[in-house]
């Protein structure tokens, strides 16, 4: 190789390197220029909660969810909603002994069954983690609160306003949800009660929905069918109502039979203001949530809390209704 060809290569060998390294600076300064410094922001809460539903797509507990969320925002809570997407209760049960697994500060949820949650809550309670029952009581338990409707008080509130309305003659048809559930059981009772004194009411047929839309369906088609002289129903749980009114509404029926239904899900509004459900039982989940928080709140920092607190319930009809929309405050 030449003189001038070793210049050469080694010139264009340094021109070469010089290139590079100006391309892997200015390359990594706008790789690092485009990269956000990574931080990590650990949001401090003074407390971790867990409320346990029923199930998460049920829109009545979205409602107890909503107030619970506020409640905690307020507070500033750590809130997590966890349970079964559709009602199940084992996994009801597996829900509540993961969060005690834990450690969270407090558990509130539904005391469903005794025999299945009374021994949890007690396990649980036992740990050191309190928990208070909302919506549905296990006032057997060793819980330190309840919060919600008075179930049976409802179900006898339905019973007299169906005595009301049919003037004390009407062949009956209960649909509920569960013939296991506290609250349901509750209402129930407290419908019989209600209508057991009027020689004119009569219980024709009793049937179990399973927290499902479409086995209350089913079990409305079969009672329409079964018992033709059925003139009423009462549903005692949000979807039974719903349900009942689309197969009376199939059958063309919605002025021949009275249905009383629970709660103030949108559909159940529509039927009301469609007459097809004459009226409904209205609760307060919102301000069960809300309440709920607030209390165990009050709980673990050792304030006493009353250990029962029922929210309001009454009965409401298309007259009781706003002008427009579709609330019902």
């Amino acid at each position: 190789m030449s003189r001038l060809s070793i210049v050469a290569y080694t010139v264009g060998s340094l021109f070469f390197l010089v290139s590079c390294s100006f391309a892997i600076f200015y390359g990594y300064k706008v790789i690092t220029h485009h990269l956000p410094e990574e931080e990590r922001v650990v949001k401090k809460y003074n407390y971790h909660l867990v409320l346990v539903p029923e199930e998460l797509d049920n829109e009545y507990w979205k409602l107890v969810e909503e107030g619970a969320k506020a409640a905690a925002k307020n507070y500033d809570v750590l809130l997590e909603y966890a349970g079964p997407k559709q009602s199940n209760l084992d996994d009801h049960l597996k829900t509540i002994e993961m969060s005690a697994a834990a450690k969270v500060d407090g558990i509130m949820t539904q005391g469903l069954s005794d025999n299945q949650f009374i021994p949890l809550i007690n396990k649980v309670v036992e740990k050191g983690i309190p928990v208070i029952t909302v919506d549905t009581d296990a006032a057997n338990s060793r819980r330190q609160a309840y919060i919600g409707t008075d179930n049976y008080y409802s179900g006898f509130l339905a019973g007299k306003a169906l005595v009301k309305d049919t003037n004390g003659k009407a062949n009956v048809a209960i649909i509920t949800g569960s013939f296991t559930r506290n609250h349901q059981i509750q209402r129930v009772q407290g419908f019989k009660d209600a209508v057991q004194a009027e020689k004119g009411i009569h219980i024709i047929a009793l049937e179990e929905s399973e927290i499902s839309r479409v086995k209350a369906a089913e079990k409305a088609n079969q009672i329409i069918q079964e018992h033709p002289e059925v003139n009423a129903f009462f549903g005692t749980s949000a979807l039974d109502g719903i349900e009942i009114a689309h197969v009376v509404e199939k059958y063309k029926k919605q002025n021949l039979i009275y249905i009383i239904g629970f709660d103030t899900l949108p559909e159940t509004i529509k039927y009301i203001r469609r007459g097809t459900i004459k009226a409904t039982v209205v609760q307060e989940p919102y301000e069960m949530g809300y309440g709920a928080v607030e209390m165990m709140i009050n709980i673990i920092e050792g304030k006493k809390v009353p250990p029962i607190v029922h929210t309001n319930t009454r009965i409401i009809r298309v007259e009781d209704l706003p002008v427009s929309g579709m609330g019902v405050k």
